[in-house]
């Protein structure tokens, strides 16, 4: 086994960069006199802009120009308008127009109205000052759950009662038909809270056009590809006069997988005033602007049998999309699809989604996307079922487990493999389930209720099922490796390095890898739904092997035997029966002294032929303080099955910060605006991202089943935490108040929410 190959427990080989002060974020990449820009951004929530003047702005110090919506609207395509579902009789939802800045009304605290750009920073923010901007006030909706309602105020003319789209999977009909005969029916009216994504590093942007007329914008994404593609579009430049650079990024879980308004005034603004243009939200502004996530509101139905057979579900679905369509908001409810059905064998199933327009910030992806939005809905829905029935948590779940394989569900998604019942054994042998009540009992001497929740999560991985790499022999002695993913901090390049290495044998610390330049790297599927790994990992593999047979013929030349002579093996070509052999390294050597030039690089492009469904079960224990409300967790248990592990380090990783993300969602983290759509937590002083302190140890275990929907045989890890965290926390602190008469919980659960519940249960 090599020591630095697949399965291996590597160290990080970026993090020597990142810990010195190395890294490439875009705030740190060099560029001479940059312009700064600062945005000017509605103060309302809903109004009509009825007086705008930048004048005096744009003949403040330092200034070189100001922009608005109107001078957008003479240049460029001044429309972020998104792509559309179909609604669930076929037609296309309503397309309402998203300015880049605003033209004539405002829907939204922090959308942009103006743009100043200016010499220094300290410069454009006075400037921004003196932007005159009134506004007739206009009614405003920010609550999901009324959005539809008759009587509430209308954001646009297109999309009638606020309705965005109106989506639906399953069989309606039979659906109903299995409810009427039922035995049992269970249901829930859910709430999945709003949350603010809060990366470490804030968005930003610089752009720069060269004098050969090409346009260059640094961003922190997780893919350059679309992006360029949208630069293209909004502003009307052919593609291939156009590079997109992403270099280090300081997390994105989402939130930076798509364009925003920023990236196309800078890259206007620099166009305009002949230098570069630099642009860096601040943390109040990003709270402000930046793609929230979830803020759902569902009511989930569950038939049964006599047996608690589970045999439909019936879902429906209210999903903000706040002011205005973010470019993945209206897929992201819809997701839930692929794993409506969880682990359980359902015959039948309906869900219906509806998207909501309120006068928030808009909603996108957000780590999980989808997914831990519909495995809460039904792990909240099994854990109601069990006790309804007066059943064990896990043996009504035991009971509909997916046991044959490959299985096809209600809504057409086919798993792959899975052991559900070997995974949740070794959960509950991990958690020590069967000591839970000595657990529980010691609490209550120290007037704490304690609770036990579990969850048993599947996602899918999403995106793209085609990657490319390219491996290349340079001068130096180095080999680059060629991706068409993005790293946002999860430890691609070691992984990536790692397989490489397995593959061809190719040491090491000889092997760099370049991510992020459309210059560089034609294509690629970029970062999200736990892609990454399993379809780069392929696309290494690919173009690994399609390098060995490449360098095959030149192997055979310089040992001067025949192909039936020699074997590749270890990493090199060797003699069979000898201890001659070649490596690829010292091939390329050769290669590049006769001139063979075309041997030292090699790209190749793949395609998965199947998703695959990563899937585990989380125990989580948590204390509830009576007299102050508070909710602890204080013991939490993770049994994952993520296939074949390519490095478990930053497998755990992921999941541990996929958990502590799940918990702030579940317990600190909640988006509230007042009446009038002002954001009342838009800092960490109000809102409370989760901390060290707020979370237990996490173990970490895996019962890997490998995956026969790709090669490698992993399923994706990089979401799997959350997607198990919400419900486990949630079923936990029901159980710990269950007792003292609460039956309903939802997220946040806030210490005031917990104990208004205790004290309503009480009266």
């Amino acid at each position: 086994m090599l020591k630095f190959g697949i399965s291996q427990p590597v160290r990080r080989v970026e993090d020597d960069r990142f810990l010195t002060g190395r890294g490439a974020y875009v705030d740190d990449l060099p560029s001479e006199n940059a312009a700064r820009v600062v945005f000017v951004r509605s103060t309302v929530a809903h109004g009509v802009i009825t007086e705008l003047d930048v004048s005096d702005a744009r003949e403040a110090p330092g200034v070189f120009a100001v922009l608005t919506g109107a001078d957008l609207d003479a240049a460029i395509s001044n429309d972020m308008s998104a792509d559309l579902v179909s609604n669930r009789d076929g037609s296309k939802s309503a397309r309402p127009r998203r300015p880049i800045l605003a033209v004539g009304r405002v829907r939204y605290v922090g959308e942009p109205v103006a743009a100043v750009i200016a010499e220094t920073v300290e410069q454009a923010r006075d400037a921004a000052e003196m932007v005159l901007v009134d506004y007739d006030d206009l009614p405003v909706v920010t609550d999901t759950a009324t959005a539809l309602s008759s009587d509430a105020p209308q954001l646009h003319e297109e999309a009638p009662s606020n309705l965005s789209f109106d989506w639906a999977v399953g069989d309606e009909d039979a659906t109903n038909l299995v409810f009427k005969a039922a035995a049992h029916i269970v249901s829930l009216d859910l709430i999945n809270n709003r949350v603010i994504a809060a990366p470490m590093e804030t968005r930003g942007v610089l752009a720069e056009w060269g004098p050969d007329g090409r346009l260059h914008v640094a961003t922190n994404g997780q893919g350059p590809w679309s992006m360029k593609r949208e630069f293209a579009k909004r502003l009307q430049v052919p593609p291939e006069d156009i590079r997109v650079t992403q270099a280090d990024v300081g997390g994105g879980f989402g939130m930076k997988a798509h364009y925003y308004a920023e990236h196309f005034v800078c890259a206007h603004a620099a166009k305009m005033i002949g230098r570069p243009v630099r642009w860096m939200a601040d943390r109040a502004e990003s709270m402000l602007s930046d793609a929230q996530g979830r803020d759902n509101v569902t009511t989930i139905e569950g038939a049964f049998d006599a047996d608690h057979k589970l045999l439909a579900l019936r879902v429906n679905c209210l999903a903000a999309m706040g002011a205005y369509l973010s470019p993945d908001a209206q897929w992201i409810p819809t997701l839930a699809k692929f794993i409506l059905t969880g682990v359980y064998d359902v015959p039948t199933v309906f869900m219906g989604v509806k998207g909501v327009y309120t006068n928030t910030t808009p909603v996108d992806a957000y780590r999980g996307a989808g997914r831990p939005e519909g495995i809460y809905a039904i792990e909240r829905l099994m854990d109601a079922a069990a006790r309804q029935f007066g059943l064990e948590q896990d043996a009504l779940r035991r009971r509909n487990f997916v046991r044959g394989f490959p299985y096809e569900s209600a809504t057409g998604e086919l798993y792959d493999v899975g052991d559900f019942d070997r995974v949740l054994d070794r959960a509950k042998d991990e958690a020590d389930w069967d000591g839970f009540a000595a657990r529980k009992a010691e609490a209550a001497r120290r007037g704490k209720l304690r609770g036990q929740g579990l969850c048993y999560y599947i996602e899918s991985i999403l995106g793209s099922p085609k990657e490319t790499a390219t491996i290349s022999f340079t001068e130096d002695g180095m080999v680059e490796l060629a991706v068409g993913t993005q790293s946002n901090g999860q430890g691609h390049e070691t992984v990536y390095t790692q397989i490489l290495h397995e593959r061809t044998g190719l040491p090491f610390e000889k092997i760099r890898v370049i991510q992020g330049d459309t210059d560089r790297i034609a294509k690629g599927g970029g970062t999200g739904g736990s892609r990454s790994v399993t379809t780069q990992g392929v696309a290494i593999n690919g173009a690994s092997d399609d390098l060995i047979e490449k360098m095959r013929p030149l192997a055979e030349e310089e040992l001067e035997i025949s192909a039936a002579d020699m074997v590749w093996e270890e990493g090199a070509y060797r003699i069979a029966g000898t201890d001659r052999a070649l490596t690829l390294l010292q091939l390329a050597g050769v290669a590049r002294a006769k001139g063979h030039m075309e041997l030292l690089m090699q790209s190749t492009e793949t395609k998965l032929p199947a998703r695959s469904f990563p899937n585990g079960a989380h125990v989580a224990e948590v204390e509830v303080d009576e007299d102050t409300g508070g909710v602890s967790v204080v013991k939490y248990t993770v049994v994952d099955d993520f296939g074949v592990l390519m490095n478990p380090i930053l497998a755990e990783g992921q999941v541990h910060g996929g958990v502590v993300q799940g918990l702030g969602q579940a317990i600190t983290e909640h988006v509230v605006w007042d009446e009038d759509g002002q954001l009342l937590s838009g800092t960490f002083m109000d809102y409370a991202i989760p901390r060290a302190s707020d979370a237990p140890m996490i173990p970490f275990h895996h019962e890997g089943t490998p995956s026969t929907a790709n090669s490698i045989g992993m399923k994706g890890c990089g979401e799997a935490g959350t997607v198990g965290a919400l419900a486990a926390v949630t079923n936990a602190a029901l159980d710990a108040v269950w007792d003292a008469g609460v039956r309903h919980v939802d997220m946040p659960l806030t210490p005031l929410r917990m104990w208004t519940w205790l004290q309503e249960a009480g009266e």
